[in-house]
């Protein structure tokens, strides 16, 4: 089971090319960032978390663009994986945001997981052009048009949102398929789009009770006829080593930790006694990989 950072970005505390590096020293597998191009003052869409139009945190309206984000930490790390959690691809024109995420990879030698949502915020989508109800469908288009762009030599594509003849678009990804892994609710509707259209299932950070959901996502996995097992990354709070040992058994692939967007000193000082304390599970999983 690997063990990831995520870091809300924003034009205050650490900066994420500082964050990543400081994670990669620390041990840690993955570095994330998240995405909003903005966020309307009046909205009808209720955050998860408070249920109605306030927002948890005003780090929603400060949000780095996750692209620039990543190359900043591309630039200074080298064996880290680098992701987002969650990107909103449409929010983009397809075609430009699959240069990008290639030329990411690209550099960054291999290192690119795309962590994708539906959106939450209709109203951002909205002002997006999104239509709101078409959202999945748009977005499933987005991947597979992506795709097409980062495997085929003449690449081309034709769907109800996106539509291109056949293109030339290099570099290609280094990796053969760029990790995708949606960030929704653990429920049926959504674990069968994944194994339509994704490699994995990201939690939310208000789900807490995940064990049925693991399972029934590996079920309807298998009844996809999709080959091995599913990305399962969960998004902990705080970390419970019995609990990481069941999850890890469970088929959790990836447990990925908040990082305060503290000055420099404070979040390095935050991440060493993280990776203080997940030691002895890493070192009970894989002897090599203990740093003592």
């Amino acid at each position: 089971m690997r063990f990831g950072i995520t870091l809300f970005t924003s034009d205050r505390g650490i900066a994420p090319a500082a964050a990543a590096s400081a994670a990669e020293a620390a041990g840690f597998d993955a570095f994330y960032v998240p995405e909003h191009t903005h966020i309307p003052v009046r909205r009808d869409a209720a955050h998860p978390q408070t249920g109605d139009e306030t927002l948890p945190d005003d780090r929603y309206m400060r949000t780095l663009d996750p692209w620039v984000a990543l190359a900043t930490a591309a630039s200074v790390t080298t064996t880290i994986t680098l992701g987002t959690a969650v990107a909103l691809p449409v929010e983009h024109d397809p075609i430009t945001l699959a240069k990008t995420i290639a030329s990411l990879d690209h550099l960054s030698g291999g290192r690119v997981r795309l962590g994708v949502g539906f959106g939450w915020n209709i109203d951002e989508l909205t002002d997006h052009g999104v239509p709101p109800a078409r959202r999945r469908t748009m977005l499933r288009e987005y991947l597979e048009a992506m795709r097409a762009l980062w495997t085929d030599e003449e690449a081309a594509y034709s769907g109800e949102f996106v539509e291109f003849g056949p293109s030339w678009a290099w570099p290609k990804p280094v990796q053969p398929r760029i990790p995708t892994v949606v960030g929704a609710a653990g429920n049926e509707k959504n674990f069968r789009w994944i194994a339509r259209s994704a490699d994995g299932w990201m939690t939310t950070p208000i789900e807490d009770a995940i064990d049925d959901g693991v399972a029934q996502l590996q079920r309807i996995w298998r009844d996809a006829g999709r080959d091995g097992e599913p990305e399962v990354l969960v998004l902990d709070r705080k970390p419970d080593l019995d609990r990481l040992a069941r999850w890890r058994d469970l088929g959790v692939t990836e447990v990925v930790f908040g990082l305060p967007d503290a000055e420099e000193g404070k979040a390095r000082g935050y991440l060493e006694r993280l990776a203080a304390t997940l030691e002895p599970l890493r070192s009970a999983s894989n002897p090599a990989s203990s740093r003592a």
